[in-house]
């Protein structure tokens, strides 16, 4: 039995899913099944079971994953106390962002890191927001949008960072635009009449949705969702090709060429805050904080 089994083990009772620890760890999936094998030949016994798409742990299995998890975050804790010790510049710095920032804030700041210390190696993970937060124990600094919840990793702070506003959007020959368009008021749609045409959400998951659903939910107004699609691209397509009102970032729309419209919602606008997540507070590694001042910087 060796540490980096038990590490792949900690992983697999994480994800409950060996393609998805082996995505995590940076292996390949015969590389984590192998580890998985040599770690049963040496317990003797089953410590896990396949179950559809996933798989379940076994009773010693269980057992055995609350060992590996402390394993793993005691050698996390070395490994960013070892990088904290070591010039920056050798640095490597692993970063998780949900759809929006990693789409039109990451790219930025990254060029400006690397432009400042460019001998330090990254390596990035996108996904939802909750992607994201469920893969704290792989990154060293993550970016995400909407609420992160309250089960977090133990030693993660939360810190405050750029708002963000979600508007709908849809193609120029929609009736609402045509309405709403023909006053000289500013260009606010009422949830009241979104609701009477087809909708096109996010995945489950996103950020975006669950403040969409949110606020449909708090004005009583019921949705026709038409389509739910993964990706803020898909969301555009989609209205693009016909099937309904869409709901994204205002970030996101900064280079449309009048292909689409956007609506602010109203009574009030709908605005969220980002936030970056620090795993491992307390022993942070050094390339991390200074990104973390890169980010908190350029939001000011």
């Amino acid at each position: 039995m060796t540490p980096d089994q038990l590490i792949t083990f900690a992983a697999v009772a994480e994800h409950r899913n060996i393609s998805r620890a082996a995505v995590a760890l940076h292996l390949s999936q015969p590389a984590v099944s192998g580890q998985l094998r040599l770690l049963q030949e040496e317990f003797g016994e089953a410590l896990y079971q396949r179950d559809g798409r996933g798989v379940r742990l076994t009773p010693t299995g269980e057992q055995l994953a609350s060992y590996a998890s402390r394993l793993r975050d005691t050698w996390q804790q070395a490994h960013a106390f070892r990088d904290a010790l070591r010039e920056l510049e050798r640095g490597t710095l692993r970063i998780g962002a949900s759809t929006t920032p990693a789409s039109y804030l990451l790219p930025y700041l990254i060029a400006e890191f690397h432009r400042r210390y460019p001998d330090v190696t990254l390596h990035t993970a996108d996904g939802n927001t909750s992607e994201i937060v469920g893969s704290l124990a792989t990154v060293d600094i993550a970016m995400v949008e909407g609420p992160v919840g309250a089960d977090l990793p133990p030693d993660t702070v939360v810190h405050p960072w750029r708002e963000d506003e979600i508007v709908a959007i849809m193609t120029p020959a929609h009736p609402l635009v045509m309405q709403y368009t023909a006053s000289a008021g500013p260009r606010n749609v009422a949830l009241d009449d979104l609701g009477a045409y087809p909708l096109v959400l996010r995945e489950t998951g996103s950020g975006v949705r669950q403040m969409v659903e949110r606020a449909f939910a708090r004005a009583t107004v019921p949705m026709r969702v038409a389509l739910e699609i993964a990706g803020v691209e898909g969301v555009k397509e989609a209205v693009r090709a016909g099937m309904g009102i869409g709901f994204v970032s205002a970030m996101s729309m900064r280079h449309e060429d009048e292909v689409l419209c956007r609506f602010s919602l109203s009574p009030e606008p709908l605005t969220r805050r980002f936030s970056i997540l620090m795993p491992r507070a307390s022993v942070p590694s050094r390339v991390a904080e200074r990104f973390l001042e890169l980010c908190l910087a350029d939001a000011d």
